[in-house]
């Protein structure tokens, strides 16, 4: 089967590290799912308006995907546990696929046709192959089970600011300050990170530099700065 991708991502997150491992642990992110000809056709959205969620088929298309992995070590366990490929989120797959769950916010009309959503897990220029509805009558299922290991949300960080980067935030995009405050205490580390004691991190949101320090419970954003001039989408 030949596939295309229908749409690109337009995200908030634009380096790999610092991007959510599942969608929702940051209601801030934002994106848009801008829909490529011919599939940007309005009637391929009609009765979405009233969704509230959709599920997003899309590519892992910053991984390298030559050799997939039938067993892999999830950061979240620590990177010292082995799973089949197929009993987690891993973005080393066979076809290099993945599923995220957001939030639906709108549907856009032109000049960029598409939704607005938001609790995203995707990083800038992903490729979607597919959007399907969420339908909680048969998808929300209370008894269901993950598997070991996986069964509560990631332990997350109390974050601090510097004063120099609080100020930084005037004249920023209003949800820039949610955007680093949810996404730094999501805890983006790999697990077996977390016990090195305090280590300094940089990553990219929303165009603005972002530079932060963190222990086992703790981070502290140290400083926020606009990015380079042309070096973005």
């Amino acid at each position: 089967m030949d596939i295309e991708p229908i749409a690109i991502i337009r995200s908030d997150f634009e380096d790999r590290f610092g991007i959510p491992r599942q969608p929702g642990l940051v209601p801030a992110a934002t994106a848009e799912v801008r829909l490529n000809p011919p599939f940007n056709d309005p009637d391929a959205l009609r009765g979405l308006a009233g969704c509230s969620h959709v599920w997003l088929i899309f590519g892992f298309h910053a991984i390298d995907q030559a050799e997939w992995r039938p067993m892999v070590r999830p950061p979240r366990l620590g990177g010292n546990q082995r799973y089949g490929v197929f009993a987690t989120r891993s973005p080393f797959r066979p076809n290099g696929l993945g599923l995220s769950l957001v939030r639906l916010e709108g549907v856009l009309d032109e000049p960029a046709r598409g939704l607005a959503i938001s609790g995203q897990d995707l990083l800038d220029g992903t490729p979607v192959y597919d959007i399907k509805p969420y339908l909680p009558a048969i998808e929300a299922l209370p008894d269901a089970r993950p598997p070991a290991g996986f069964e509560t949300l990631p332990e997350t960080l109390d974050v601090h600011w510097s004063p120099a980067a609080r100020a930084a935030l005037v004249g920023a995009p209003t949800q820039l300050g949610a955007l680093i405050e949810q996404t730094v205490g999501a805890d983006p580390r790999p697990a077996y990170q977390r016990d090195r004691g305090e280590a300094r991190y940089g990553m990219r949101l929303l165009g603005y530099e972002v530079s932060w320090q963190a222990d086992a419970s703790q981070a502290y954003i140290t400083a926020v700065s606009p990015a380079p001039e042309g070096d973005g989408h």
